[in-house]
């Protein structure tokens, strides 16, 4: 606080002015709430562009299935780019604080930290995805992001006989069976859903998987697991409706997708293009299943190889 003096110029001529007692003080602790507001203002503008990012740029993606194995394994973190396909009412991401409250401080398990928007027709500078697009989709009425294939557009008549995609009357380019090698960790169970699969390398557990490599019409091909028979190796024929997409998952004879009704888990057969949330891209570091809350496990917890692993199909001649 500031004091002023008024001085005599002439000496003698008078005593010397008391200070000025009209200042009014600073209220205390005023200073504190004026940086404590500055700060809470900081971080609510740090939120706003993060899930800003997330809901129009990109955001992460956790692998949780093993639908879409040999290509994602469990516990995969990938970035997914918003903008691809245009935007729809499933882009933005809104959290849900009673679901985080519940996940984090109650140890409830939660299948979404999010609120998800009701229904909304269209997309805002969209188009559609192509064939062999690994992409996530929101079920018809869900809130749960699932990760698939796109297989069939609109338009297209899609069936599968024995395990065999057919798409507008003509079979889907197969390879030959070939088999895979991948590493037993505790995210990668190689459980008794894979018959026979266990095996072991150099003294090292493996998961023995046969491949099948799928050609689609428009060249991009991609790895499929084949185990044998199952209850998803005969569907349709059904034609593809308009503004329509027909999902599948890579590992066939274990994937709810669009094959099987939303009663089973699956996506009700085609989904409407406004369900896509985005594209997966490659990804970013994928998690063994070993890290504990202590530091010093983190490291030992990653998978060595997955990091920068593009998530697009090959293009073929």
């Amino acid at each position: 606080m500031s004091e002023e003096f008024a001085l005599n110029e002439t000496p003698g001529a008078g005593p010397v002015a008391e200070p000025a007692t009209d200042a009014k003080p600073t209220a205390k602790g005023k200073g504190w709430w004026a940086s404590a507001r500055s700060e809470v203002i900081g971080v609510l503008w740090l939120v706003l562009a993060v899930l800003g990012f997330h809901s129009f740029i990109a955001k992460p993606f956790y692998i949780p299935s093993e639908s879409m194995l040999p290509g994602l394994l469990v516990g995969d973190q990938l970035v997914v780019t918003k903008y691809q396909y245009g935007w729809s009412f499933v882009s933005p991401t809104i959290p849900d604080p009673v679901a985080i409250f519940k996940s984090l401080v109650l140890h409830q398990p939660q299948a979404s930290w999010g609120v998800q928007l009701p229904f909304i027709r269209g997309r805002v500078l969209g188009r559609l995805p192509e064939r062999g697009d690994v992409v996530i989709v929101t079920p018809p009425g869900g809130n749960v992001d699932y990760i698939k294939r796109v297989i069939g557009l609109p338009g297209d008549t899609l069936e599968v006989r024995e395990g065999v995609v057919i798409l507008n009357g003509v079979a889907v380019k197969r390879g030959p069976i070939h088999d895979t090698l991948i590493p037993i960790d505790a995210n990668t169970k190689c459980d008794d859903s894979y018959p026979d699969a266990r095996t072991v390398v150099k003294g090292k557990p493996f998961c023995r998987l046969p491949l099948i490599r799928e050609t689609l019409p428009n060249g991009r091909s991609y790895e499929t697991v084949e185990l044998g028979p199952s209850i998803g190796d005969n569907y349709g024929p059904a034609k593809v409706p308009n503004d329509r997409v027909f999902l599948m998952g890579d590992n066939r004879d274990r994937s709810a997708d669009s094959r099987f009704p939303l009663s089973e888990e699956g996506l009700g057969g085609a989904v409407p293009w406004e369900n896509i949330g985005g594209r997966a891209e490659f990804v970013t570091f994928s998690k063994n299943g070993d890290a504990t809350w202590n530091p010093l496990t983190w490291w030992g917890g990653l998978r060595g190889g997955r990091a920068g692993t593009s998530l697009h199909p090959t293009q073929g001649e």
